[in-house]
């Protein structure tokens, strides 16, 4: 009778090995509920939940368990598992002894037959079953204990255990309820853990007086007690499930938009793993520096209403993103929007490109002289009137000193020589986004009236760094490297450009020798900032990195006395700095195709020095023409016949809307005549005697007129403001209008 009964139990057995898995193949076969990005060194970044059946998180091993909720399982659900066979025969002899007698005691299901049930029914909760499929779970655990080892059912059971709500397996579980790791569980969190397991969904009474009971099993006896305050520390923990996701998307993840951007390019599977290509120190680094530079703007000695920022930096070789920061997170009112991909005003970034053609082209060399003067230019029914940051003029300036020092009118200048629909060819063949062409921005593309994103804006600047060669970047490992590129610039420019965005001498007019943008490295960077100081940019490379970063308001609401300068570039600093703290960054070799010569000004215009040129553009000497030194010398007021230099006869001036009334100013300038000797007359009234007047403008027409010491007026001119509370009046006919009063194009920073 025995040895039948050994017979059968031999057979059911080797019929159950080809009903169930090995752990191999139940390992093999998980899938969590979410996709989880990873960076370059394989550390999880973002998890991202697709499955909505289930919360899973990854397989856990039993070596990244806690020994304190290994303990607590074997206490709570099968403390002779570590003895029996797959099933505790005494046990099952206790509970049928007590059920004879309606005795209520533990029940006999072991660890293993429960993991039976796990595998069999695909993760779903266990019921009440049958005889027979009782015996099927027995034959089971038997057979499971014998050709698995206890750490791997233990290891099983612990990953397909259901729990509380939706949450199957330890890893959702850890996560979710105490936001650490399986490994990182106490021996309080471990009894909660356990507690679940036997009645899931209980009260939250209920579960704390299990929990406590394990615990008690668990502690020394001599060691006090170990539940006190332990109902609300449960019932704390288990609210949690409500609100808590394993599916990190709180505004203080890591890459949440970067995650979002990969998601629809390699559209991920649920519980796939995606290795992309940032760096998770850099990330986190940048996350925190941006948020940093946010707190310290927004003071409460000094708020400049600005809560929005991103960053991004590039592998100039490869093109890796190495990081992607696309929101202020907690500082943003819009976190969801990812700033590196919105369309901002470029602001004087786009300067760089604009020399770089002008220098391609031999139009411009970095010593060629611009007059940075008063500009009228005709543009569609009226003028285009460009005006610097600081509403200053620095009269004439080389190149170099004018691209440093981000000044307008002369890169207006540049763009008359280029034209407007050039240059926006450039500018889509580097990659920016312009959907327009350039004859529609005219000559405020110069200054970055067209809307970029930073991705765009960053990866252009890139193209620089690569010796005028764009190319498109890379976010998942996986993805083949960027094709070869395409070539915009000479290489010769873009050294050229290079040496110039490097050179903080150049910069000095504009920000002076200790600037946040001089680095103790080389490093190449260009601010800007677009008009109302609604968008700040800061962007620039070293030999190895580009680095760009964007700060402002997501709803386009203008920031207070915020510039490139103050806003952006002390991230960007920061950035490229933390890049370098290890690395060295060495300037770019000169091109074969460029000649340092030595150069001297006339009239000392600007100090002597060595520049760059390419080859036959060189000059030694460079001075103003005879007609040019006229007009200098006539502007200065030493010589010539006085005049109205601006406004021009027929000039309409229009409020804008966007800037308070009050720091709006139309500037009366005098041209040619003896400083001082003249005076200014704003509708028959005296108004100044100064060379340069800044006017609050008034609506309505007016009539301004330049007199001589006897009151005779020398020449007079008529022009009209508009605005919201403009008299209606019969239109006269006028010859030009301009776009406002008080600054016609984006400030130079």
């Amino acid at each position: 009778m025995k040895r039948a009964a050994c017979l059968v139990i031999g057979c059911l057995l080797v019929q159950a090995a080809h009903a169930w898995p090995t752990f191999d193949e139940v390992r093999g076969n998980w899938r969590g509920s979410d996709w989880v990005l990873l960076d370059r060194e394989g550390e999880p970044l973002q998890r991202v939940r697709i499955d909505k059946t289930a919360r899973r998180g990854d397989w856990v091993a039993l070596a990244n368990i806690s020994p304190a909720l290994r303990e607590a399982i074997v206490v709570s659900e099968d403390k002779r598992f570590y003895e029996h066979g797959g099933v505790d025969w005494r046990g099952a002899a206790a509970a049928a002894w007590a059920n004879l007698w309606n005795t209520r005691t533990r029940g006999a299901s072991t660890v293993t037959m429960q993991l039976t049930t796990l595998i069999d029914d695909e993760g779903k909760r266990p019921g009440r079953r049958s005889v027979g499929e009782k015996a099927q779970q027995t034959v089971g655990a038997l057979w499971l204990d014998h050709a698995w080892r206890k750490d791997q059912i233990l290891e099983a059971y612990l990953n397909l255990v259901p729990f509380r709500g939706e949450i199957v397996g330890l890893s959702a579980l850890s996560q979710t309820l105490f936001g650490k790791a399986p490994s990182g569980l106490n021996e309080r969190e471990a009894a909660l853990t356990a507690a679940l397991v036997r009645a899931p969904n209980a009260p939250y009474a209920k579960v704390a007086a299990r929990a406590c009971v394990i615990l008690r099993e668990m502690r020394d006896p001599r060691v006090a007690d170990p539940c006190a305050n332990l109902d609300s520390y449960v019932q704390l923990t288990l609210t949690r499930t409500a609100s808590a996701s394993v599916v990190s998307s709180d505004y203080d993840a890591l890459a949440p938009h970067f995650a979002r951007r990969v998601a629809g390019e390699v559209h991920p599977a649920a519980g796939e793993h995606v290795r992309s290509t940032l760096d998770a120190k850099l990330q986190r680094y940048a996350r925190d520096t941006l948020a940093r530079t946010l707190t310290e703007l927004n003071s409460r000695a000094t708020p400049r209403n600005v809560h929005d920022g991103a960053a991004i930096v590039i592998d100039n070789h490869t093109g890796d993103v190495l990081a992607w920061v696309g929101s202020a997170g907690g500082f943003s009112n819009a976190p969801d929007v990812d700033a590196v991909l919105a369309a901002r005003q470029a602001g004087s970034t786009l300067k760089p490109f604009l020399y770089a053609q002008a220098i391609d082209e031999k139009r411009l060399t970095a010593a060629t002289l611009l007059d940075d003067a008063p500009l009228d230019l005709a543009a569609g029914g009226g003028l285009y009137i460009p005006q610097n940051y600081d509403h200053d003029f620095k009269g004439w300036v080389s190149v170099r000193t004018a691209l440093g020092s981000s000044l307008n009118v002369p890169a207006v200048r540049a763009l008359v020589m280029v034209t407007p629909h050039r240059f926006a060819k450039t500018l889509v063949a580097l990659g920016l986004p312009l959907t327009q062409a350039g004859d529609y921005y005219g000559f405020s593309l110069a200054l970055g009236s067209a809307d970029v994103t930073l991705l765009s804006l960053t990866n252009a600047y890139r193209a620089l760094a690569n010796g005028g060669i764009a190319q498109s970047t890379r976010d998942v490992a996986r993805q083949a490297a960027p094709p070869q590129g395409a070539r915009v610039f000479s290489p010769e420019a873009s050294f050229i450009v290079t040496d110039i965005l490097a050179d903080n001498n150049a910069r000095t007019r504009t920000f002076g020798f200790d600037s946040v943008l001089a680095t103790r490295f080389f490093s190449a960077v260009k601010t800007g900032t677009s008009k109302d100081m609604r968008d700040n940019w800061a962007v620039g490379y070293s030999s190895r990195y580009t680095v760009g970063v964007w700060v402002g308001n997501a709803d386009g609401a203008p920031m207070w006395d915020v510039s490139g300068v103050t806003g952006a570039a002390p991230v960007w600093a920061a950035l490229v700095n933390y890049l370098h703290r290890r690395v060295a960054s060495r300037e770019p070799a000169a091109p074969a195709g460029v000649v340092r010569t030595h150069i001297a000004y006339q009239d000392r215009i600007e100090p002597s020095r060595d520049d760059w040129f390419l080859r036959g553009t060189q000059m030694t000497n460079i001075g103003l023409s005879a007609a040019a030194s006229a007009a200098a010398f006539d502007a200065s007021g030493s010589q010539g016949a006085a005049k109205i230099g601006s406004p021009t006869d027929g000039t309409i001036f229009a409020l804008d809307p966007d800037i308070p009334a009050s720091a709006q100013r139309v500037w009366f300038e005098s041209a040619g005549g003896a400083a001082g000797a003249n005076a200014w007359q704003l509708d028959g009234k005296p108004l100044s005697r100064a060379a340069r007047v800044a006017w609050l403008p008034w609506p309505g027409r007016h009539t301004l007129e330049l007199v001589d010491a006897k009151g005779v007026v020398i020449d007079k001119v008529g022009f009209e403001v508009r605005g919201a509370f403009a008299r209606a009046s019969a239109p006269k006919p006028l010859r030009n209008a301009s776009r406002s009063a008080s600054s016609l194009s984006n400030p130079a920073q």
